[in-house]
């Protein structure tokens, strides 16, 4: 039962967002109204449970964040991280010229891939 639920929602969320990814700017409004009425729902009904007010309230908020990984990624997000790692440059500190070598770069481990990818196939 709970299967045939699942599988029709996750085909009607295919078709929605397949309608919407047309009308980007109709799919950001639609998309902003659900998370503001999302977090109002949240927010009052935090308001039901009194101990859930000022500090309490951060302190569970950072406590569930951080038992579910997404405390780091979502506020300061994985590619910032992983380019401090390798010492990269924010992409705005990037000149054109570094844009399009990395670009090329991509493109020829690409191009790598589907030589190997061609490769394997041969052999199976």
């Amino acid at each position: 039962m709970f299967k045939k639920v699942n599988n029709y929602f996750d085909k009607l969320e295919d078709k929605i967002r397949s309608g919407l990814s047309r009308h980007p700017i109709i799919y950001a409004i639609i998309g902003g109204v659900g998370i503001i009425l999302f977090w109002k729902g949240v927010w009052e009904t935090a308001e039901f449970f009194p101990v859930l007010f000022g500090p309490v309230s951060a302190v569970a908020g950072v406590v569930i964040l951080l038992l579910t990984g997404l405390m780091v990624s979502f506020f300061v997000g994985d590619s910032i991280i992983l380019s401090g790692f390798k010492g990269e440059k924010k992409l705005v500190e990037k000149t054109e010229s570094e844009v399009r070598s990395e670009k090329d770069i991509d493109e020829r481990i690409l191009e790598k891939l589907d030589v190997i990818e061609a490769e394997l196939e041969e052999k199976k």
